[in-house]
């Protein structure tokens, strides 16, 4: 199991040594963004030991069906092997119009490190909104590649889905319109309930789709809301949506999945296939709190003020928490 490793606030490295810290207690491994093989040098130094290599997160502007993008892909790949075990980028709109060329785009990253045991996997991560069928459909193309596997990002795929079942509901409205606050909600409430309760049978239809491929799948693991404002997902799986009325005897609403819905998909994940046990990453960003930094003060002796050291500090809190929710799902750790 990894975590998001990086420097969440503004701040030297030393929050990134309270980070080493945090995941070395929590038994984590590591998932790191990376937009330059210089970056990832840099960060690699400061990421704990772990018998799991990190995974890395490429710049969110890699288009593999760009040749300068593929060049920046093979360069992290053949310079940073056996070092990390994954690299992830980002799946495209136009790429469901150009499945040819992605394929064959594809295809040349993975023979750069053909029959190298050491070269990364390279994991095309699922941002884009495609129809779940048609992720599918991609990676059965690219079965037969060594290297080339996919990454399911649960917010993503809940997002996108409980917003498809809303509109076929209500094609006049788009789900992420809404917020909390909007009066026309108390009305509404039960369609987008329905609505969101569709997200977990689709993250685990396409979690089963993928396994019976029979190679490794990555996960980054997050939960959300498409009611949230702004960002909607990203949140830890102990979220609820704060409502101004009372439904079904509470004053929230609750998220894509929580600690429920996150133990379904951890138990579909982690399930055996023929390409051995998938990964997964908590990618949780949005956890805004400050917490003392306890058994780490004398890590930021020089710091005048600290409190984005404890700003740090509570989300990498939050990390642990919701790696103990994953825990309490699968089989203990062992150091």
């Amino acid at each position: 199991m990894r975590a998001l490793f990086q420097r969440r606030v503004s701040g030297d490295d030393t929050l990134l040594r309270l980070a080493e810290l945090r995941f070395r207690q929590a038994g984590l491994a590591a998932e790191v963004y990376a937009g330059s093989p210089s970056e990832l040098e840099h960060v690699l130094g400061l990421v704990p030991s772990h018998r799991d290599a990190p995974v890395v997160h490429l710049d969110r502007n890699v288009n593999v069906l760009d040749g300068h993008s593929r060049e920046r892909v093979a360069e992290f790949a053949r310079r940073f092997a056996g070092r990390v075990w994954g690299l992830v980028f980002h799946d495209k709109t136009a790429m469901a119009s150009r499945g040819d060329e992605l394929v064959v785009a594809l295809r040349e990253l993975d023979a750069i490190g053909r029959g190298a045991a050491a070269t990364p996997y390279l994991f095309l991560e699922y941002a884009a909104g495609v129809e779940p069928e048609r992720f599918v459909e991609l990676a059965e193309r690219v079965r037969d590649t060594e290297h080339v596997s996919m990454c399911i990002d649960v917010g993503h795929v809940g997002i996108r889905q409980a917003r498809r079942h809303f509109a076929r509901v209500h094609p006049d409205l788009d789900l992420a319109a809404l917020t909390p606050r909007d009066p026309r909600l108390p009305e509404l409430v039960d369609d987008v309930r329905d609505a969101v309760a569709t997200a977990l049978p689709t993250v685990l239809e396409l979690t089963r789709s993928l396994r019976r491929i029979g190679k490794p799948v990555h996960f980054h693991l997050h939960d959300g809301h498409p009611l949230i404002p702004g960002l909607s997902d990203h949140f830890s799986f102990l979220t609820e949506v704060a409502i101004p009325f009372c439904d079904h005897g509470r004053w929230s609403l609750p998220s894509l999945y929580g600690p429920t819905g996150l133990a379904h998909i951890v138990d579909e994940a982690t399930y055996p296939n023929g390409g051995g046990l998938s990964s997964l990453t908590l990618e949780i960003h949005q956890a805004e709190g400050r917490l003392p930094l306890g058994d780490a003060e004398e890590l930021f002796a020089h710091w005048s003020d600290r409190a984005n050291a404890e700003r740090m500090n509570y989300w990498l809190a939050v990390l642990v928490q919701n790696s103990l929710l994953i825990r309490g799902a699968t089989e203990s750790a062992t150091c």
